[in-house]
C-alpha cells in the first residue's frame, strides 16, 4: 500500500512540475516579453543592429590627411600613397606585397575601394603622436576605427585598426593554441 501511495505521489509531483513548463510561444505572442521600446517585440532569435555611434567631432586634424590619401588612390599616384603611410606601415605593406607577388601599392590597395565619394573621417582622438579616428570608405560603409601617427611633424595613415588588429591577434592566439 505504501509503495502505491509513493508511486502516486511521485507521478503527481512530476506531472505538476511539467505542467508549469510551456511549449514555444505561439507566432502571435511575444513569449511574455513586454519590452517594446523600439516598437518591436524582443525576439531572442532576431538580430539587432549595433547602435550607431554619435559623431563627437569631424576630425579636423585627420580629415585632410585621409582625403589626400583617398585622392592619391583615385589618381593611382604610387609616390603619394607611399608618402601618406607611416614608415612602419610602408615596410609592413611591402613585406605583404612581396609575399603575395604584388608589385605596386595601387595594386595592393585595390580591394580597399577608395574613392572621393566615400572618404570620411570622424571622432578623432589624439594622444601625443598617435591618433584614432573612424574612417568610412566603400569597403567600410559603416566606418571602422583606424590609427594615425605623427612622423616628422606630419600625420600619416597606418595600416592598423584596433578592430582588425584584435581580430588578427585573436586568430593568431587560436591557431597557436592548437
Amino acid at each position: 500500500m505504501r509503495s502505491k501511495i509513493f508511486i502516486f505521489l511521485t507521478i503527481a509531483l512530476i506531472s505538476a512540475a511539467f505542467s508549469g513548463c510551456g511549449g514555444p510561444p505561439s507566432p502571435n505572442s511575444n513569449g511574455g516579453n513586454t519590452n517594446t521600446a523600439n516598437g518591436n517585440t524582443n525576439n531572442p532569435l532576431e538580430t539587432t543592429k549595433a547602435p550607431v555611434e554619435q559623431t563627437t567631432n569631424n576630425a579636423p586634424t585627420l580629415t585632410p590627411v585621409f582625403k589626400a590619401y583617398c585622392a592619391a588612390y583615385v589618381k593611382k599616384d604610387e609616390a603619394a600613397l607611399r608618402n601618406a603611410y607611416s614608415s612602419d606601415s610602408v615596410k609592413d605593406i611591402e613585406k605583404q606585397m612581396k609575399g603575395e607577388g604584388i608589385k605596386t601599392f595601387v595594386e595592393y590597395l585595390a580591394l580597399d575601394q577608395l574613392s572621393n565619394e566615400v572618404c570620411e573621417v570622424r571622432n578623432e582622438v589624439i594622444i601625443g603622436d598617435s591618433a584614432t579616428a573612424e574612417i568610412r570608405t566603400k569597403s567600410y560603409p559603416n566606418g571602422i576605427p583606424a590609427i594615425f601617427v605623427k612622423e616628422n611633424g606630419q600625420w600619416k595613415v597606418t595600416n592598423k585598426s584596433p578592430v582588425l588588429d584584435s581580430v588578427k591577434s585573436s586568430a593568431t592566439n587560436t591557431n597557436t593554441a592548437k
